[in-house]
Parts: C-alpha cells; sequence; structure tokens
C-alpha cells in the first residue's frame, strides 16, 4: 500500500494517514527540531502498530502505520526530478525498513533513487561499481582536490589572457591578422573563464553556509536562484562554443596561410566574426530550448552535460578538434618537407616538428580531446586521479599556456615592449639603454603590421634568413638601426603624444576600433601576395 504526501497516488491507500499534509509546509521542515515541533502534539493510534516520525536530514516524515509506503515530492536539490517522489516503507512490525538486505530500524532508509535522472543514477552506478563506499568518497574526494586545481589555472589563465589582450591592443605594430584571430579567441575565452570561476567562487560559499548552517539553502547566490543559475550555464556554454570556433579559425588561417595558395586575398575578418560569435549563438539557443524541455523540473539543469542533448553543443565542438588535429597533421608534413629540403638532419628534423606540434596543440584545442570523454568513474581511484588531474589542468591552464607561447615568448611582441621600455627610458635620460636582442621565441607565424601588405613581413624575414651571412656586420647594422629607431621613436612621442590621447579621449570607442575593428588597406585592390616558405620555420625556431 501506498500513500503519496504532497501529490497523487498510484495505489489507493487503505489506511488513513497525513495525507493532506500541505507538501510546502513539509519543505519547511528542514532540521531536527522543527520535524519535532510539528508532530510533537501527534498521538499515535494503539489499533494497529505506527513507525513514528522522523527526520532524515533532508524530509520531515510523519508518523506512518504498519505496511505502508509512503512518499514525498522529490526535494529541490542538484540532479533531482521535483516532480517525482521520494519514499519510505513502514514494515508491519511498526519500524521504518533499511537498504535492501538490511534489518528494519527506528531511524530506517529513505529511497531517493527514483528522484534523480537517468543519467545521474548512471553516473552513481559508475561511482560506486566497485562495491566500497570508501572507493567512491576517495574518487569524490579526488574531484574536490580537482576543483581546487581548476580553480587556481583558471586564475592564472585570466590574468595572462587580460595581460595579453592589453598589450595586443597597446602596440600598433602588433595590429595585424594574426593578433586579431588571437584577440577574439581571448576574449571568448576571458569570457569563459570570469564565468566559471564566477560559478566556483558561488558554489563554495554555498557550501560553506550549508556546512555552517546545516543547509545549503540558508544562503542565497547564483547556484540556488532559478533563471539566473540556468542563465549562467548558458552564457557559459555559449563562451565555450564561441572559444572552439575561435580555435578552428586559427587552425584554418594558420593551415591556410602555410599549405595553400588560395584564399590568400583578403583577409575575410566579417566571415570569421559571423563564424566565431554569431555560429555558437544558433547552437546555444537550439541547445538551452531542448535542454529546458527536458530537464525544466530539475534545480539549475544540473548533470545537463549527462544528457545526449549536450552534444548538441559538444558534437561540433568535436568536429573542430578533429578538424584543427587534421590542420596540425598537415602543418607538421609541409614542415619536414621544407627542412628536408634545406638538407636539415634528421635529428635536427624531429626536434623541429616536436616543437612545432607542442606550440600549436594549445592554441588549436587539440588537448580538449580528454575532457570529451567520460569520466573513468567504474574504474580504480587511481586511474580516475591521472584522468581527473591531467584533464582538468589542461582545460584550466589552457588560455595561460596560450598566453605565454603567443604573446610572453613572442619575437615581436617582446620587440615592441623592449621598444616601448627603450624609448620610455631615452626620454628621462638613460639613452645607454638599447634593445641587446629582438626576440628569443617567435611562436607561432610572422606578425604583420596592419598597415602593411600581408605576406610584406614574410617576405623581410626570409630575405633577412637567407642574407645573414656575417653575424658582425648584421649585429653592427642592427643596433645602428635600432638607436636610430630609438630616437625617432622619443621624437615622435614627445611630438605626436599629446595629439594622440586627444584624440583618444574624444572617441569612447577609440580603444575598441584598434583592438578589433579591420584597418582598411590603403590599397585594396591590390591581391595579398603568397606567403614564403619561412613561415613554416618560424614555428619551429
Amino acid at each position: 500500500m501506498v500513500s503519496t504526501i504532497g501529490g497523487p497516488s498510484t495505489v489507493a491507500a487503505t489506511a488513513t494517514t497525513v495525507g493532506a499534509t500541505d507538501a510546502t509546509q513539509l519543505f519547511i521542515n528542514t532540521t531536527l527540531d522543527s520535524c519535532a515541533l510539528k508532530y510533537e502534539e501527534f498521538v499515535i493510534p494503539t489499533t494497529v502498530p505506527y513507525c513514528n516520525w522522523t527526520w532524515d536530514s533532508i524530509l520531515c516524515w510523519p508518523p506512518t502505520p504498519a505496511n505502508l509506503t509512503i512518499r514525498q515530492r522529490c526535494p529541490p536539490a542538484h540532479g533531482i526530478d521535483t516532480s517525482k517522489f521520494a519514499e519510505r516503507r513502514c514494515s508491519a512490525e511498526g519500524q521504518w525498513e533499511g537498504k535492501p538486505g538490511s534489518p528494519a530500524t527506528l531511524v530506517g532508509w529513505t529511497n531517493y533513487t527514483p528522484c534523480y535522472s537517468p543519467e545521474v543514477i548512471q553516473l552513481f552506478r559508475k561511482l560506486y561499481a566497485g562495491g566500497s563506499d570508501d572507493d567512491a568518497n576517495i574518487k569524490i574526494d579526488i574531484a574536490e582536490r580537482t576543483r581546487t586545481l581548476e580553480t587556481v589555472g583558471f586564475s592564472l589563465s585570466l590574468v595572462a589572457l587580460i595581460i595579453s589582450l592589453i598589450i595586443f591592443c597597446k602596440f600598433r605594430g602588433l595590429r595585424n591578422n594574426r593578433t586579431r584571430i588571437h584577440k577574439n579567441l581571448f576574449v571568448a575565452m576571458v569570457i569563459q573563464v570570469v564565468i566559471r570561476l564566477t560559478l566556483y567562487i558561488d558554489q563554495a560559499i554555498i557550501r560553506s553556509g550549508g556546512k555552517k548552517f546545516g543547509n545549503e539553502s540558508s544562503r542565497q547566490g547564483i547556484d540556488n536562484t532559478p533563471f539566473l543559475c540556468e542563465a549562467s550555464y548558458v552564457l557559459l556554454e555559449y563562451a565555450r562554443t564561441c572559444m572552439f570556433m575561435w580555435m578552428f579559425i586559427e587552425g584554418l588561417y594558420l593551415h591556410n596561410v602555410v599549405t595553400v595558395t588560395v584564399f590568400q586575398g583578403r583577409f575575410p575578418h566579417t566571415l570569421y566574426a559571423v563564424v566565431g560569435w554569431g555560429g555558437p549563438v544558433v547552437l546555444t539557443v537550439i541547445w538551452a530550448i531542448t535542454t529546458a524541455q527536458y530537464i525544466r523540473q530539475q534545480k539549475c539543469w544540473w548533470g545537463y552535460n549527462l544528457t545526449p542533448y549536450y552534444w548538441i553543443l559538444e558534437g561540433p565542438r568535436l568536429a573542430v578538434v578533429v578538424l584543427n588535429f587534421i590542420f596540425l597533421l598537415n602543418i607538421i608534413r609541409v614542415l619536414i618537407v621544407k627542412l628536408r629540403q634545406s638538407h636539415t638532419s634528421d635529428v635536427e628534423q624531429v626536434r623541429k616538428a616536436v616543437r612545432a606540434a607542442v606550440v600549436l596543440v594549445p592554441l588549436l584545442g587539440i588537448t580538449n580531446i580528454l575532457n570529451m570523454t567520460q569520466a573513468p568513474l567504474d574504474k580504480t581511484a587511481l586511474e580516475f586521479a591521472i584522468w581527473s588531474y591531467v584533464t582538468h589542468f589542461l582545460t584550466s591552464f589552457q588560455g595561460f599556456f596560450i598566453a605565454l607561447l603567443y604573446c610572453f615568448l613572442n619575437g615581436e611582441v617582446r620587440t615592441a615592449l623592449m621598444k616601448s621600455i627603450s624609448v620610455y627610458l631615452s626620454l628621462r635620460g638613460h639613452h645607454d639603454w638599447a634593445i641587446r636582442r629582438q626576440s628569443l621565441f617567435s611562436a607561432g607565424y610572422p606578425t604583420v603590421p596592419a598597415n602593411e601588405a600581408p605576406g610584406a613581413g614574410e617576405s623581410n624575414r626570409y630575405d633577412t634568413k637567407k642574407t645573414t651571412h656575417h653575424p658582425i656586420t648584421t649585429n653592427t647594422n642592427r643596433n645602428a638601426t635600432i638607436n636610430n629607431n630609438l630616437l625617432a621613436s622619443a621624437t615622435n612621442h614627445t611630438a605626436n603624444g599629446g595629439a594622440a590621447n586627444a584624440t583618444n579621449g574624444r572617441s569612447g570607442a577609440g580603444w575598441f576600433s584598434r583592438c578589433f575593428v579591420v584597418q582598411k588597406n590603403a590599397n585594396p585592390s591590390a591581391p595579398e601576395p603568397a606567403p614564403p616558405e619561412s613561415v613554416v620555420f618560424d614555428i619551429s625556431d
């Protein structure tokens, strides 16, 4: 026999119970004291055995006659469908039944399994596949420590990405097609990291409040605010999809520059912007509508990434990773062919190929393939720990590594920074300070100034490599050129600094135009020349 509190019964009850009790009132009873206060005046009948009232730390259960299964609406919590019911059964002896296979006790056991979605139930089955609660608790502890690792990684990535964006926007010599794609990718990553860190901090605050006051509902935040929580995850998934799309654009652009002679006309910035920012809007809207229909009863869409509908977003992301991996293989092939033509030793060929692969893997997002695989919860704790730490380390520190390789260690960026420092010191009388080395590392393909023909930078660099036969003469000429440039830069800085600042002050959107708007070419009809072979070598040098 089944009795339902706060909802319809599937089986007719034959005994009089407290079925008319208001379900909303039961949800308020979230502590042992409130539950005791609710039933302190209830007199248990002596005609039939009764199970006493009890509080299972989640719901308050009323006194129940023997041989009766009582049900209540599932409480609002993560991964729980509030349209379903949790249940308890009172045995014939008037005691609450325990878990299957366990004897009846005064406290008993509440069956919350029907409350969970099929995906969450499958997750729990994998977690407890070993049959040991200790093993499952170890995996849960590993997941909590992984969250700490993620917080550190995302924080470092956020700082590095913001600094990189400032550098790319400040220096005019770095405004080119390549860095324009970088900046869009960095913005998408910043949005994703900010939202993720905000959610992590909010969850930590709510959980700390739950430990202190005994209930997570005691503190209000994003995680337990309807609509705001769902909107946060929708925006998070949109930012992640944008990040993957811009990684695809990075791979496509580099692949075309290195291996293809077509598509070498005008830079298709508008098309890239539509694909990078507009495409994810369509995918995210379709996914959000579908998910809202499927798990609308679950708090904050918990476990949405376990549903098959998540592949509306994850499928295109996986396709991006696969395409970028193909791009990487073709780029490495071209690199090896060029190295063989230059009669480079086998060891040097392998070194350059490996170096190019290591540099390009984070930019193309290939490391995200681990995060798309299912967590090995049904494996041993050691296997789960290795997967968890490696996967989340690569995911959370991805922004930091991309900023490090493509900004801080980039040769053109270092040259621009050193030149700016030289101008600053020269204006203050330190004329003996000069740039000793223009670059230590050039990650990626060459930089082309915004007002220079696309490919001119590569051609100049290639010509320099071909004609550098006299190191002493080259270094002397370079130092003389640097000193002249420093003097000219200092003069221009003094003469034009005020005018530039005034212009920037008049335009509120000047920073956005300088960073993201395409600069019109003085000769738009001129076709973009094919890049030289040195583009490939710059990746591995």
